[in-house]
């Protein structure tokens, strides 16, 4: 079962295209600081705007520069389900540990369209499948029924939920009668999530203070609520300030104040202001991640 701090990998680009050597030292840091699990081209990775081409490179670029340290969960979402394939089965020949598949965004499928869907991938290949469950972004949201029914499916393995419902992962433990890997996809209430019953989280201020973030799940894991909460109010000034503007673009700039790639997004993603690119710098020396 996945479990633990992953990280939902930002996709570094360098005039237009992906910066591989970025990339790399990326992976690289995120594995010494403690870092479990990896997740390439989600939804911080700018996949809905990388070509074919990039997405599929980005997932082989992380898979190799792992080497088996820690599992690649690799996206695999879109909206045509045949393109969702592509990007599973090409995950799968690179040698990723498991999948991220989102809902059928833009489109608003029904619950029974969702679960064909996931089903339609889930069928035509072979490795473990996390369900994305973000409203949010693609307006349609997994209901616990759905969850309950898809993690009957052998290889659907656990949920990324950013449903922004704390109740809904105990709506879906009441309901999944298997090990199901439950990660938060929400930063600001990972630790509210794991006192419910989670057992990890995808993060995108992982992408920034991985040490950090690693730290609090341990704690959580030991039952150490009270330093993960230390460790969680800590974090929370940086949780804010990467998201004032819209992601990633705030983790991004973060990164490249460490040292590791440009702040450069594809449009219609921007960089940010230069008001919060203060606000970045501030907090990233209040942590000491940055002097």
């Amino acid at each position: 079962m996945f479990s633990g701090s992953y990280v939902a990998l930002v996709t570094p680009f360098e005039n237009g295209s992906v910066d591989e050597n970025a990339l790399r030292k990326l992976v690289n840091w995120q594995i010494e600081q403690g870092t479990e699990g990896l997740v390439p081209m989600g939804t911080t990775g700018e996949s809905a705007t990388a070509t074919e081409a990039e997405h599929i490179r980005a997932i082989q670029i992380v898979v190799e520069e792992a080497a088996g340290r820690v599992p690649v969960i690799a996206g695999a979402g879109s909206n045509n389900p045949v393109e969702a394939l592509k990007y599973a089965q090409e995950a799968e020949k690179a040698g990723a540990d498991g999948l991220l598949c989102v809902a059928g965004y833009y489109s608003r499928p029904s619950q029974e369209g969702m679960y064909q869907h996931f089903k339609y991938v889930h069928d035509e290949t072979n490795l473990p499948i996390i369900i994305y469950n973000i409203p949010l972004r693609t307006a349609v949201d997994i209901a616990p029924q759905t969850m309950a029914r898809l993690s009957e499916l052998p290889r659907v393995v656990g949920v990324k939920d950013v449903s922004l419902d704390l109740a809904r992962i105990s709506y879906e433990r009441e309901l999944i009668n298997k090990e199901f890997s439950y990660f938060s996809g929400e930063d600001m209430t990972t630790l509210a999530y794991y006192a419910m019953g989670g057992n990890g989280g995808i993060s995108v201020t992982a992408n920034v203070a991985p040490k950090l973030c690693a730290e609090m799940h341990q704690a959580c894991r030991a039952g150490d609520y009270q330093k993960a909460l230390a460790i969680h109010e800590k974090l929370v000034p940086l949780h804010q300030a990467i998201f004032t503007e819209p992601n990633p673009s705030g983790a991004k700039y973060a990164l490249s104040l460490l040292g590791i790639g440009s702040e450069e997004v594809r449009l219609p993603m921007l960089p940010i202001s230069d008001e919060n690119k203060q606000r970045i710098r501030t907090v990233l020396q209040q942590l000491e991640l940055l002097s």
